[in-house]
Parts: C-alpha cells; structure tokens; sequence
C-alpha cells in the first residue's frame, strides 16, 4: 500500500509503514511542506496514496470536496502524541480493510472510530 503522511503526522508512523513494507510520503520530505490541506491531499492523489492526518477538518471537507479519492485517515484523539497516534495507526492497520479503502474517510477517536 502507499500512505501519504500529512505534516503533523510522526515520523515513527512512516518508520512502522515501511517496516511493513508499504511505500510511504512524508509531507516534510517535498517542496509542498506548509502548503493548504488541498493542495497535500491532491499530492497524495498524484501518488495514489491514502492520505494519514491529525486535522479532523479532512474528515468533513474532503468528502465534499473530492468524488474520488484513495481514502483518509483522521486521527483525532483527545492527547495526540506520537505514542497513541502509533497506536491508533496500527489499530487501522490491523483492523480496517485498506484493500478497498477508495472513497472512505475514517476518523478515528479515543474510544470509537466512524467511516463515512
């Protein structure tokens, strides 16, 4: 699978990606790094990537915004720290079908996640 790694998402999460063998995008890494929220998720579409962010404004705007897409994940916990936002990332991993995951928004929380 491919992620694309918004900037406010740990770099420990594209490090656990890779060790499982998937091909990852770090926001930090390209010249578009403090760029809108639109214009890095339209990068992660050029890459066909599922796009991995904290900015719960992704969860509500994009569905909107984009028809098609490779899919989100939003993390959106009460005390994110790289530690739980790991945590929740490999909850996903393990738990949610990313074979099929084009169109789908997750957003997941402290104690519940939702699809749209």
């Amino acid at each position: 699978m491919i992620f694309s790694l918004d900037e406010n998402f740990p770099k420990s999460a594209e490090n656990f990606l890779q060790s499982l063998g998937h091909t990852t995008y770090h926001a930090y890494q390209t010249e578009y790094q403090g760029s809108n929220d639109e214009k890095l998720f339209s990068l992660a579409q050029d890459y066909k990537a599922i796009f991995l962010t904290t900015d719960k404004d992704f969860f509500h705007t994009i569905p909107l915004k984009f028809k098609s897409h490779y899919g989100i994940i939003v993390v959106a916990i009460s005390l994110p720290n790289r530690k739980s936002i790991l945590e929740k990332l490999k909850w996903a991993i393990e738990n949610l079908d990313l074979e099929s995951f084009a169109n789908k928004v997750v957003l997941l929380r402290d104690k519940s996640y939702t699809i749209r």
